[in-house]
């Protein structure tokens, strides 16, 4: 399997970066992809959900200064992903500028070490992950040069702080690893593998281990390596960054499909962790393929239109452009616009 995971992420780091998603085969030729998958209630929701956080994009590019944590590199990263989703790149599209600012704030918070923070009083690998998965989305898509050595940076501080265990933590040393941080990570490093940065291959295949070491014998996942049950949230994590190496079948992925669908909606309203679990269960299903995607879809996609505010946005555990974003990325999976959501 480990041959497997290697020809795999080789192959991958050739895809090129502007790649979109094909529609899927049993689309009739001709319609948009997805577009037996939207409803209009949908489309409206992310129209007015996009515009909400356009509206609050601070004047730097940055985002998450309507949470706890003030101007966050993560959170405006996914907000940047969430607009790209709608068709939108650096300079092009209806909100071509706002990606573009993401862009600059993202880089302007870069440091000599490669780590993309703003701040980093809570858990700044979070953060890392997610602003790095956003740089390699959007790497070939814009012109600007600085984008390339911030990302190659920013990668090479993610291979550098792996544990000896194959995992990631909150801060960037090698002591220990979680399995949410972890999957962060391994979702950036297969974007920027995407885009052709290099990357170890003995990096994916430590980070792979990690996971599968992970798993309980409920198909769920633990915290870390010595310690916790299984939950939704990094479950889900867990079996979106296997398929991200590759790994799109098999016990240890079937049996962690199965856990995840147990907390389809609404069996998932009262979770921890929501948007965190729903962003990658929504991966995870997408990949896992039509019977997977076509009973867990209408369910999220229910269940997000039922939890939007009057006011168009989505309240978060980060923050509400951090929910939105989240909410938005999911809603527009459909799209099949962003190619980290390639096979």
């Amino acid at each position: 399997m480990i041959q497997h995971v290697i020809a795999t992420t080789v192959a991958l780091a050739a895809a090129p970066a502007l790649a979109a998603i094909p529609a899927a085969q049993d689309e009739p030729p001709g319609d948009a992809p997805g577009s037996g998958e939207l409803t209009q209630a949908q489309l409206d929701a992310v129209e007015r959900g996009l515009q909400w956080l356009a509206d609050h994009q601070a004047a730097d590019g940055a985002f998450g200064n309507l949470s706890h944590y003030g101007p966050h590199v993560g959170i405006t990263g996914l907000c940047g992903l969430a607009f790209m989703m709608d068709g939108s790149t650096p300079g092009r599209g209806r909100y071509g500028d706002n990606v573009d600012r993401c862009i600059t704030f993202i880089v302007n918070h870069s440091s000599e070490s490669g780590m993309l923070a703003a701040q980093t009083s809570h858990g700044p690998m979070y953060g890392h992950g997610f602003a790095t998965l956003f740089l390699a989305e959007v790497y070939g898509m814009t012109p600007r040069p600085e984008v390339r050595e911030t990302l190659r940076k920013a990668v090479r501080l993610i291979v550098s702080t792996q544990n000896e265990e194959g995992g990631w933590r909150y801060q960037p040393v090698r002591n220990d690893a979680d399995i949410s941080v972890t999957v962060c990570q391994m979702n950036a490093l297969r974007a920027a593998r995407n885009a052709g940065i290099y990357v170890e291959k003995d990096v994916i295949d430590k980070a792979v281990e990690y996971v599968r070491k992970s798993q309980n014998p409920d198909g769920g996942f633990r915290y870390m390596l010595t310690t916790g049950g299984s939950a939704f949230s990094r479950s889900a994590a867990a079996v979106a960054a296997l398929q991200y190496a590759g790994i799109y079948s098999g016990e240890e992925l079937e049996r962690g499909l199965q856990y995840v669908d147990r907390f389809r909606p609404p069996a998932s309203g009262t979770v921890s962790h929501y948007f965190y679990g729903h962003y990658y269960a929504a991966q995870a299903m997408f990949l896992a393929g039509d019977r997977h995607w076509q009973s867990w879809w209408p369910a999220v996609r229910e269940e997000l239109l039922q939890r939007r505010t009057d006011e168009g946005f989505w309240r978060g555990q980060a923050g509400n452009e951090y929910g939105t974003a989240m909410a938005l990325i999911i809603l527009q999976m459909p799209n099949r616009l962003l190619p980290i959501f390639q096979k």
